[in-house]
């Protein structure tokens, strides 16, 4: 759809607290804003839904043509995007499904949309679909309570720390991978180098989430009500900046892990998880006791 095509029924949706006529009254309508992958600006497009459970289904059909949309680019590039559907508004991982998965989640799609058929027709590509899980849905899906804000600090640094181990031992089997193929022989199994990405890209993209968090609305007001912690909250700013240079560093050399020497990505990676390992265990060491005060969700 065209940009000003476009912004028109973004408008119309908001000021109707998600409702639009025309072509689309009556639809399943969704907006989906994403980070441009290199610009790093917010992109903003109405697109058709398919409700999975608690997930919602969103296809990068482009109507059929031969080339995935420039939001499914970006959030290739940067899975964490944000969703408005009705009057509700929320975060959200944007997962591309695949293999058989993708073909029973468009087969899903199909059955309650049939145009999407008709897109997949007229272009050669495989046409996308993408799982949209909210930010929050891992809390709502039975976890334990979590009564004071350090109790959600630990939830969220524990789950950090599992993800980053993963990832390392994802890496080290690849770097086993690759040196065990050098040379003549089979080349190693096709994908593993793509699926590293994916998942590296993610952990990145969920890291800078919850540092922005911090540096935007958590420690400002820990500041506030606690002057006393304005030095360490400095510190820890610091952390997240270099943290930060090392996630650019991570990624960038992520741009060539077909190509590159995968042990110098991998040496970066663990870098990281040094790095985030010792500010994640400052951070618990110096702000738990000031968070253990607040109620979550703050009142």
């Amino acid at each position: 759809m065209p940009t000003s095509f476009n912004q028109r029924i973004i408008d119309e949706f908001r000021a109707g607290g998600g409702k639009v006529g025309g072509p689309f009254e009556g639809g399943d309508l969704l907006l989906l804003t994403t980070t441009g992958a290199r610009s790093g600006a917010e992109h903003t497009v109405p697109l058709g839904y398919v409700r999975d459970g608690a997930h919602l289904l969103v296809v990068a059909s482009a109507g059929g043509a031969p080339r995935h949309p420039a939001w499914y680019h970006n959030l290739l590039a940067r899975p964490l995007v944000r969703v408005e559907a009705g009057a509700e508004e929320f975060a959200a991982r944007a997962v591309p499904a695949e293999g058989a998965d993708r073909d029973r989640l468009f087969a899903q799609v199909v059955r309650t949309a049939p145009g999407y058929a008709d897109y997949q027709s007229r272009t050669p590509r495989i046409l996308p679909v993408v799982v949209l899980h909210r930010a929050q849905a891992a809390a709502a899906e039975g976890a334990p309570a979590v009564p004071t804000l350090a109790d959600k600090l630990l939830d969220v640094h524990t789950g950090l720390r599992e993800q980053v181990r993963a990832l390392c031992a994802e890496a080290e089997a690849y770097v086993a991978e690759r040196a065990a193929h050098r040379g003549p022989g089979t080349p190693p199994a096709p994908g593993l180098g793509l699926q590293l990405r994916r998942h590296c890209v993610e952990f990145c993209s969920w890291l800078e989430f919850h540092h922005t968090s911090e540096d935007t609305h958590v420690f400002p007001s820990l500041a506030r009500h606690h002057p006393h912690l304005r030095g360490v909250l400095d510190r820890l700013g610091e952390e997240h900046r270099t943290v930060a240079r090392i996630q650019r560093e991570l990624l960038a050399l992520l741009d060539g892990i077909g190509t590159a020497e995968p042990a110098l990505f991998l040496a970066a990676l663990r870098d990281l998880s040094h790095q985030l390992g010792a500010h994640l265990d400052h951070e618990e060491e110096m702000l738990l006791p000031a968070l253990a005060e607040i109620p979550f969700p703050p009142a």
